[in-house]
């Protein structure tokens, strides 16, 4: 087995992601450091747990001592109307945590390193296919794409350069348990299940129109852990492959809560690009293949929210942290 037995740093393990990740990775005989910001009750009980800010260098070099593979699942985030507003406030992050760790693991001599990239690296199109970067990259605009994307040129040049282990993956819209519910930048999946829970009526952005790829959380570190173990060179999207309408992921939420509440489309205000599908034939041919449904993905994701409203504080927010 590729893990077995390996030391695993996972930098942002208490994540949304990392909490799955660090659940195979341990089942599948791994030593798990984690490094976060967020509250240590989210991180796995066998880790070695760093509670670090790694936009600092130093701090970097620290929690890759002694690794033999780094998965960076660090992200800077929020919902379009933050991005839109606080485009430095994006940047500034992931431009250092990205950089420093990169360096710290080859500094340390890590053997091979995921990096987690993102669709916003796109521009806008019906189906994004891994190449299209190399002819379009996202619109002037778009920093957080951006800056994303550079984090991938960069893992490119080390690649090229220093010959090194270095995996690029291009996750969908991800949703699942631990997810962020609670803060104003919550991202689609989460934020409309809260509303669904608690508004009536429940007033929807656009006219429902708007096509998109999910992937259920465990799909993504299933998919994180082949293509680590395959290592392609170029970039690999992991998503669902299956566009799925605002309209029925709505109607399929709200098909899954206690009280169901009435509807009301928005339709005066802008519901984003039309439709943007990720292509997944590269990871089909490594061997991956979506395995959790959206009907079964929404469903899991409510009940666990229903049974861990009190878990979803416990986490770091650069643009709303607990006090």
């Amino acid at each position: 087995m590729f893990f077995k037995d390996k030391n695993v740093l996972i930098a942002g393990g208490t994540g949304m992601v990392g909490i799955q990740l660090c659940k195979l990775l341990d089942a599948k005989g791994a030593h798990l450091r984690i490094a976060s910001m967020d509250d240590e009750s989210r991180s796995h009980p066998k880790a070695d747990f760093h509670q670090t800010d790694l936009t600092n260098y130093d701090n970097c070099l620290k929690v890759c001592k002694d690794m033999d593979y780094v998965f960076n699942l660090l992200c800077a985030k929020g919902s379009p109307e933050i991005v839109k507003n606080y485009p430095a406030s994006i940047m500034r992050p992931m431009v250092l945590f990205n950089t420093h760790l990169f360096d710290a693991a080859r500094e340390a001599k890590v053997a091979g390193f995921l990096y987690t990239s993102s669709v916003g690296v796109y521009y806008p199109a019906p189906v994004l296919n891994e190449d299209d970067t190399e002819h379009t990259p996202p619109p002037p605009a778009d920093f957080a794409g951006r800056t994303k994307l550079f984090g991938e040129w960069y893992a490119n040049a080390l690649r090229r350069e220093h010959n090194w282990n270095v995996t690029i993956i291009r996750p969908a819209n991800i949703y699942g348990p631990y997810d962020n519910f609670d803060s104003e930048n919550a991202m689609v999946v989460p934020s409309l299940i809260k509303r669904a829970l608690t508004e009536n009526p429940m007033t929807v952005w656009g006219d429902g129109s708007t096509i998109r790829d999910f992937i259920h959380v465990q799909d993504i570190a299933r998919g994180m852990l082949l293509i680590a173990e395959k290592n392609p060179s170029q970039p690999v999207n992991l998503g669902s492959g299956i566009g799925i309408s605002i309209k029925s992921l709505v109607e399929t939420i709200v098909e899954n809560v206690p009280n169901k509440p009435r509807i009301e489309w928005g339709t005066s205000k802008f519901g984003g690009d039309p439709q943007r599908i990720l292509d997944i034939s590269r990871a089909r041919s490594l061997g991956f293949e979506p395995q959790i449904t959206l009907e079964q993905g929404i469903k899991d994701t409510i009940e666990w929210y229903l049974s861990h409203r009190n878990e979803t504080s416990q986490r770091y927010d650069i643009f709303n942290t607990p006090q």
